[in-house]
């Protein structure tokens, strides 16, 4: 009769391989504002502007886990009139093991919001609806070139702080 062998070196090999895990997730703050109900309720012929921000905060909590904030604000006018103010806030804690130090701050503000936006997408989706409006479907976020381009401010800055010998 042949003997069957468990091989324990996998779970091994997998507890030492980096890795994201999403211990909780929650709305931090929401807030919609309809200033102009219901008369900004009314059809009309021109399309409103919409003015969308995403922004992203991140605060260790220990060692290995993070809370990830993750910002979206949108507003949209007609003409000078304001027809909605929606943000909210939308955070997780992440835990982030074995992840090289020099890949911790990428990780941590690419990857991590990345797996919160469909999230916050439908929390200001049904705010929007609820609201009385269209449901507000942001279009995906590009969470690495937010990254660059925040680390190239902040390069900008401080180079203009500390101006080169």
């Amino acid at each position: 009769m042949a003997e069957a062998t468990v091989n324990n070196g996998g779970e091994q090999a997998a507890a030492s391989q980096p890795g994201i895990h999403v211990l909780g997730q929650y709305v931090k703050d929401l807030s919609f504002e309809n200033p102009r109900a219901p008369g900004s309720l009314r059809p009309s012929d021109k399309a409103p502007a919409l003015d969308v921000n995403v922004n992203v905060n991140a605060r260790p909590l220990s060692e290995n886990e993070f809370e990830i904030e993750l910002k979206l604000d949108a507003n949209a006018k007609r003409g000078d009139e304001t027809l909605f103010i929606a943000e909210v806030t939308y955070a997780g804690i992440f835990q982030v093991r074995n992840v090289p130090q020099e890949h911790l701050h990428p990780v941590v503000l690419i990857e991590c919001p990345r797996l919160l936006f469909p999230f916050a997408r439908q929390v200001l989706a049904d705010a929007t609806r609820q609201g009385g409006f269209p449901p507000l479907l942001i279009d995906p976020v590009d969470f690495a070139a937010l990254y660059r381009q925040r680390v190239s401010e902040l390069s900008v800055q401080q180079a203009a702080g500390n101006p080169a010998s």
